[in-house]
């Protein structure tokens, strides 16, 4: 099945206790799809899911899914360096609905490339719905080179990979490429990969939407929008996110330590480029 080629790595919002707001995930749910998105990866790390509990996670998922507009898909983030944790994990977000399924590459424990095929084939057996391969070296210090990616599509419902190393970025022989940066969306749908994974989207959906619309068009709206990645990445994600949101008047609240709010010399950074696309 396509899951979509604009897909928006959603945020989860707080309210001022720091507990998740239902309320404004779902209009911020709503938002992204009638503003260009396909469908939403919820939990993700873009969602914080490292300080959300499990109960949160799957309410989250299953929030998600019962919510979700017509014709919109919902990528549950499963992912975990427990097998058995993301397999479980995996379980319950088929059972809500989910349409496919985020599995990043173990982290901290760094198993072998035996122990990684395992890993994923446990998980591929724990749903029926397409697993999303996720290759972010940079957060797990692991990576899932084009070698072994060819090798671990070869497990059935392994159907897609999220590419978040630039350097790696290409086909895959078995996988559908989705970008995992922003500033990789423009290659990837040039070299013909699925779309993308993407966090500029909250904020500029229309233009993203507009890149896969309008494939002559792709190299200048990508030129606009470069001081916005660059905007989006001067700290750790999601931090820069959601203060452009709560910038632009969209509340969504702070964020769960060890992340801590923009300082002013950030801010300042993200007020620039939003102020340059006229978004406040």
């Amino acid at each position: 099945m396509s899951l979509g080629a604009v897909l928006t790595a959603i945020i989860t919002p707080f309210d001022d206790d720091l507990r998740v707001d239902e309320d404004a995930f779902v209009s911020l749910f709503h938002h992204l799809i009638a503003t260009g998105s396909d469908g939403v990866v919820v939990c993700g790390t873009t969602g914080e899911a490292p300080t959300l509990t499990a109960e949160e996670h799957l309410r989250l998922i299953e929030l998600a899914c019962a919510e979700r507009p017509e014709g919109a898909t919902v990528i549950a983030s499963t992912g975990s360096n427990d097998t058995r944790h993301a397999c479980e994990m995996t379980e319950r977000a088929t059972e809500h609905g989910a349409d496919g399924v985020l599995s990043v590459t173990p982290y901290y424990n760094k198993p072998n490339r035996r122990g990684l095929v395992r890993h994923f084939g446990e998980i591929a057996a724990a749903t029926d719905k397409p697993v999303v391969l996720y290759n972010i070296p940079g957060r797990t210090s692991l990576d899932l080179p084009p070698d072994l990616l060819a090798e671990l599509a070869q497990i059935e419902r392994v159907d897609y990979v999220k590419q978040a190393d630039n350097s790696a970025l290409g086909p895959i022989d078995g996988l559908g490429v989705y970008a995992g940066n922003d500033d990789a969306f423009l290659p990837t749908l040039e070299f013909g990969g699925c779309g993308g994974i993407l966090v500029a989207s909250h904020l500029v959906g229309p233009r993203m939407r507009r890149m896969v619309d309008e494939p002559e068009r792709r190299a200048e709206i990508d030129d606009e929008l470069k001081p916005l990645y660059r905007a989006l990445g001067t700290t750790t994600n999601p931090i820069p996110v959601k203060a452009a949101l709560n910038l632009t008047g969209r509340r969504v609240g702070g964020l769960r330590l060890p992340l801590v709010e923009a300082d002013e010399a950030e801010l300042a950074v993200i007020a620039e480029a939003l102020d340059a696309l006229d978004l406040r």
